[in-house]
Formats: structure tokens, C-alpha cells, sequence
């Protein structure tokens, strides 16, 4: 199975440009996408498809799964979206072009039991304990193209928090680069195994290439056996409070 990043179609000087190629998923582009898969008989996770939106100003930033038939097995809407000014950085306003999915989302592959995220939604914990703990997913991907700044500072530190406080396989293919005069991604494209262990990266993170790793569901039972932390999970359970002396 063959991960790719965030924005996997199309990355646009202006959110225009986003919005105008916009299609949707029975659309041309899909299709071509749908027809690689058959061709070379591999399931595909597109991490950010350009999605026709709700209305003519806005897309949905959609995650795919195809099969090696070129089914589409699952689409993900992405739900949080990226509104931020970055310090000394540029100022990125998301729903001014794209509507939030309001849905979390696992399906089945010969990875395992996936959970489907797009790139902002790294820094809500809650998504990735929903998706291992009531959905059952086994592996949580992180498509994202981050930005520089807070690629330095946070990327592999959360990617790694995820995998640790779920005991779930992490991939996080990421687009690297300066893309153009306003826009440049902070690669480093990883997979972090259920320990929250670094398994697989490339060479140069930015650089484009594949890194390649082994998922095995029984190193993940076994984590989870050692360390039962479904079982031990106490949502909606405590009331936390405080009380004056």
C-alpha cells in the first residue's frame, strides 16, 4: 500500500486555484487515480484530494482510500481546519476556501484497520484516541504538508505522542519543500511504530522519495497486551473539580 501526502493532486499559488480545480470524487482526476491503482494493483491512500465543497467558494480537503481494484473504500472529509498566523511565518486561513468534514473515519486495507486524518488534525488528540479506541484502527495516517516553523518545532514530537498514547502504527507522508513564493512544507515523512519508535524515514526529508516499512499487527497486540491502555481508559467517567480550602 503507497501513502501520499497532503494536497497528493494540486498546490496552488492562491486558494482561487484551489477552488477551481475542485472535482468531485466521480470526476476525471479521481478516475486517473482509480485506474493507477488497478494498473499496478496497489491500494492508494490519497491524503488530500481537492473535493467539491458545499458551495462555489469552498472545497472539502478529502482523504481517499482506493483498493488495488481502484474502489473507493473510504473518504474522509477533514475536519479541523488550519486558521493560523505562524510567527515569522505566513498567515494561513483555511475555511476561507474549505468547508470541515464533521465525520471520523476508519476502514479495513492489507495495512490493517486504518484511520484516516489529514495534517491539522494532529494536534487534537481526541481524533487519533476515537479512531484506535472505538473505531478500531490499527495504523492512524497523518497526511499532511506542514509548515517549516511548526514542522521544526512540534511534527515529530506529536506524530510520536499519537502512536505512544494509542499504540497504533503512525504514517505520516508529508510534502517538502518550497512549492512557490508563498508556501514551503516541512517534509520529514515518518512511520513510527506502537512504541512510539521511528521505523522508517527518508535519507533526505526534503527530499522526494519512498520510505518503506513493515507493519505487524502482532507487535501491536503484544504492546497492547503488556500495557492494556483500552481497558484502563476512563472516559466519561471522572469528574474532575476543585475544592477551596
Amino acid at each position: 500500500m503507497l501513502f501520499l501526502p497532503e494536497c497528493c493532486s494540486f498546490i496552488g499559488r492562491a486558494q482561487t486555484e484551489t477552488v477551481a480545480v475542485a472535482e468531485k470524487l466521480d470526476g476525471p482526476l479521481m478516475s486517473k487515480f482509480r485506474r493507477l491503482a488497478r494498473e499496478a494493483g496497489i491500494w492508494l491512500s490519497l491524503g488530500g484530494f481537492q473535493e467539491v465543497g458545499p458551495d462555489p467558494d469552498h472545497i472539502y480537503n478529502t482523504h481517499v482510500i482506493l483498493s488495488s481494484d481502484g474502489t473507493i473504500v473510504a473518504s474522509y472529509r477533514k475536519v479541523h481546519l488550519f486558521n493560523v498566523e505562524v510567527h515569522n511565518g505566513p498567515v494561513l486561513m483555511e475555511s476561507r476556501s474549505t468547508a470541515p468534514g464533521n465525520q471520523l473515519v476508519a476502514c479495513d486495507s492489507p495495512a490493517g484497520r486504518l484511520g484516516l486524518t489529514v495534517c491539522y488534525d494532529l494536534r487534537f488528540p481526541e481524533v487519533y484516541q476515537r479512531l484506535a479506541f472505538d473505531h478500531g484502527a490499527d495504523v492512524l495516517l497523518v497526511p499532511s504538508a506542514f509548515t517549516k516553523l511548526t514542522g521544526e518545532a512540534h511534527w515529530e514530537l506529536l506524530l510520536r505522542a499519537r502512536a505512544v498514547e494509542t499504540q497504533c502504527y503512525v504514517i505520516a507522508a508529508a510534502q517538502a519543500g518550497k512549492h512557490n513564493e508563498k508556501r514551503e512544507s516541512y517534509g520529514h515523512s515518518l512511520i513510527i511504530d506502537p512504541w512510539g519508535k521511528v521505523i522508517a524515514q527518508l535519507d533526505d526529508p526534503l527530499a522526494t522519495g519512498i520510505a518503506v516499512a513493515e507493519i505487524d499487527l502482532q507487535y501491536a497486540a503484544s504492546v497492547r497486551e503488556k500495557m492494556p491502555i483500552k481497558e484502563h481508559r476512563r472516559q466519561g467517567k471522572i469528574c474532575l473539580g476543585w475544592e477551596a480550602p
